[in-house]
């Protein structure tokens, strides 16, 4: 298992950049997950576009005031952060962990470099866009131009909301360090963040009124293939997503022995039994008995549920369907899978579920409910119509 960039960088191509430390292999695998999501879900609103289930919105704006102030000065702080970050994480000399992301650790000379250069480059193009005479004019924005901010938008409420179901799971570790619970590249609960992206994204949409159920539809296999290639991250780093002990033989010839059991060496959490004559600073722990490698279970089944989501988006004709589909199969997915996973049980009225169980019954419940009660939402009213 690779723990950050680092190792994977070093063992696989034998290149040594020791700032790459910095670079949580869950993090950066979620982040790159998230490019493949964009283009499919650009691709699918340009297909209900060009079919004319889903159309435009007319906007006015002024032209020719050059770049405002405020634009300005948001470009100048994010330049700063920026500049701060990567230029520290590039020039710091001494090893870094895997919180330097939250970490007061970084470049102010890089930081204000990259600020004014940002914010000089904003001002030039105000100035070259800048008219003698501004005016207002009308333009119709289709949904797919909406995709960059939208997945912004699902990325930063994804992650903050598997923190926050992450912390719930593990309610002892997160009121021992309230802080570190929260910034560290561990402790992601991947069900709790799909819900909330989901539902920030349904109040995102909300500007396209009648047309957002069908903008539901078109995302839905977008965020499934979000979620299921986030779960590569897992299998990589070695995050502690996976399943029970499983030290039974494999009994599939065809299967490797991997995909039946695994130790996950040099897993992130530093569980299970040292590895002697290890050299990877601290991450030189596996686990004493094999485990169901369950992330890479969740990947396939993830990618199956994307191309039935597919094949539905283009034969089912009443908006809500898809995103009812795509609600149940989240559920069913996750709920067995939970048969084989390790996680965290709750106790009450006699029963034991995980807190993944008892959302996963939740979202096939929103799934079922949404289904039957999508041909009574008005949904089908395309907007202008």
């Amino acid at each position: 298992m690779y723990p950050n960039l680092y190792y994977l960088l070093k063992e696989l191509f034998g290149v040594d950049l020791s700032f790459l430390r910095a670079v949580g292999s869950v993090g950066f695998f979620m982040a790159l997950g998230f490019i493949p999501g964009a283009w499919l879900w650009a691709h699918e609103l340009k297909y209900k576009e060009k079919k004319g289930e889903l159309t435009y919105i007319a906007k006015t704006i002024t032209v020719g005031h050059g770049m405002s102030g405020s634009r300005t000065l948001l470009h100048f702080v994010l330049g700063f952060i920026a500049g701060f970050k990567l230029v520290g994480l590039v020039v710091h000399q001494s090893p870094v962990s895997g919180n330097y992301l939250f970490s007061w650790q970084g470049s102010y000379a890089g930081a204000l470099i990259c600020a004014f250069i940002w914010a000089a480059f904003t001002l030039y193009e105000g100035y070259k866009s800048k008219d003698d005479q501004p005016h207002a004019i009308t333009i119709h924005v289709y949904p797919h131009a909406y995709v960059m901010r939208g997945v912004i938008v699902s990325a930063v409420a994804g992650i903050i909301g598997a923190k926050i179901f992450g912390a719930l799971e593990n309610w002892s570790a997160f009121v021992e360090d309230p802080a570190g619970s929260l910034f560290s590249s561990e402790g992601f609960a991947f069900l709790g963040g799909f819900i909330v992206a989901t539902f920030a994204m349904w109040v995102y949409h909300y500007k396209f009124n009648a047309q957002r159920m069908r903008m539901a539809d078109a995302l839905a296999p977008s965020l499934m293939l979000c979620y299921a290639l986030g779960r590569i991250g897992c299998q990589v780093a070695g995050d502690g997503d996976w399943g029970i002990n499983n030290p039974n033989p494999n009994p599939f010839t065809w299967l490797p022995d991997w995909l039946w059991s695994f130790d996950y060496p040099h897993n992130v959490l530093r569980r299970g039994i040292y590895m002697q004559g290890c050299t990877w600073d601290d991450y030189c722990y596996k686990l004493a008995v094999p485990v169901y490698p369950t992330p890479l279970y969740e990947l396939m089944l993830g990618l199956i549920i994307v191309a039935i989501l597919l094949c539905a988006l283009r034969r089912e004709k009443m908006a809500g369907r898809v995103s009812a589909y795509c609600l149940m199969l989240m559920g069913i997915e996750r709920f067995f899978i939970e048969k084989i996973r390790v996680d965290v049980r709750y106790s009450f009225w006699g029963l034991h579920p995980t807190q993944a169980e008892m959302l996963s019954v939740f979202c096939f419940c929103c799934g079922v409910l949404l289904y039957f009660i999508s041909p009574k939402l008005n949904v089908n009213k395309i907007a202008g119509s």
